[in-house]
């Protein structure tokens, strides 16, 4: 089956397998386990920040940096349709008691002014505190999209002016990093803390990784013992995951080329809509005039090909390293016979 579901199906490589199996290991919950605490001060590195943290899911990353970051009855500004809204479970108010506050954006990326106009007068008695500005890159609701980089330290400049913290969900953050040709450190120089995602693209079988100044991650690792995220032998997840941040990135742009040629295809189809300012990474959009989403993919299905349906008229196809040239091929004679 070729699976463009999402990238989040992705097999842990023979490499990774055998590094696992290799994997030295303790007890990380007391700090013991060697390849773990390599692996978190190797990606504060990367990441440009002074300390990192593993934890199981990109979820519970996003969750324990809000968790950090706000105190009961605090408001978190998010995009209408940012992931720590819309895919989370409720958790920002179920785990830390702060709700959020949408601005409607345009592509994944919130209008200056409109952000500024939701912040709430911190000395006004009957406000809740804005606490958190959150971003989220690449933005997937939006179709993959990379934040341009002025954009990410115009948010941070925002909301440290107000006294604000900016959070950066970067489950797809090095999407953006081959796509825009800014290295991570840059990109977050101004992000008081992000959570990146391992088991996407960069296909690690578990995990992602949160990272921030040290007081924060000091921080985050008493929420995620509080969450069950303290786990004890992970050096031989953090085994993988060290080989998903060093080798991954580097079959991202080809993902990224296949979906721009799916993109293309698909918008030559009358009938169907791609929004191609959209497309800069692994996912496409199609819009399908006529609706019937669910029948198109259940189509795809009998054909051994995974997308998902979203409502009545669209449709998520995305690359990741274990689609290649052939899924392509297969996806497009398929658009070819259903829809042309």
């Amino acid at each position: 089956m070729f699976d463009l579901r999402s990238d989040t199906v992705t097999r842990p490589t023979d490499h990774m397998r055998a590094a696992m199996a290799a994997a030295e290991v303790g007890d990380d919950v007391f700090g013991d386990d060697p390849t773990t605490n390599a692996f978190e001060a190797w990606t504060a590195q990367l990441l440009g920040k002074p300390a990192a943290l593993f934890v199981p899911s990109g979820t519970m990353g996003n969750q324990i940096c809000l968790g950090v970051l706000t105190r009961p009855g605090d408001e978190i500004v998010g995009e209408s349709m940012c992931h720590i809204l819309q895919h989370e479970v409720g958790s920002a108010a179920r785990l830390w008691g702060a709700t959020i506050r949408t601005v409607q954006g345009s592509r994944g990326l919130m209008d200056e002014g409109d952000v500024k106009a939701v912040f709430r007068d911190a000395s006004d008695i009957h406000h809740p505190r804005t606490a958190v500005l959150s971003i989220e890159n690449t933005h997937n609701f939006a179709g993959g999209v990379v934040l341009p980089l002025d954009y990410v330290d115009a948010m941070a400049d925002l909301a440290h002016s107000r006294g604000a913290a900016l959070h950066l969900d970067g489950a797809r953050l090095m999407n953006a990093v081959v796509a825009s040709g800014t290295p991570a450190a840059r990109i977050l120089r101004d992000v008081d803390m992000v959570s990146v995602c391992l088991s996407k693209g960069l296909g690690a079988p578990v995990g992602s990784v949160i990272a921030g100044s040290s007081e924060h991650i000091a921080a985050a690792r008493k929420l995620r013992k509080a969450l069950g995220g303290g786990m004890r032998q992970v050096g031989v997840l953090t085994a993988a995951a060290r080989i998903a941040l060093e080798q991954g990135p580097e079959a991202l742009a080809d993902d990224h080329r296949r979906a721009r040629q799916l993109a293309i295809a698909l918008s030559e189809v009358e009938g169907v809509g791609v929004d191609l300012e959209t497309v800069q990474t692994n996912i496409v959009f199609a819009t399908l005039a006529a609706g019937g989403a669910e029948a198109f993919v259940n189509a795809l299905a009998r054909r051994d090909i995974g997308a998902c349906a979203i409502g009545d008229t669209q449709v998520r196809f995305v690359f990741h390293r274990d689609v290649g040239d052939e899924a392509l091929e297969a996806v497009l004679s398929a658009v070819r016979d259903e829809l042309g």
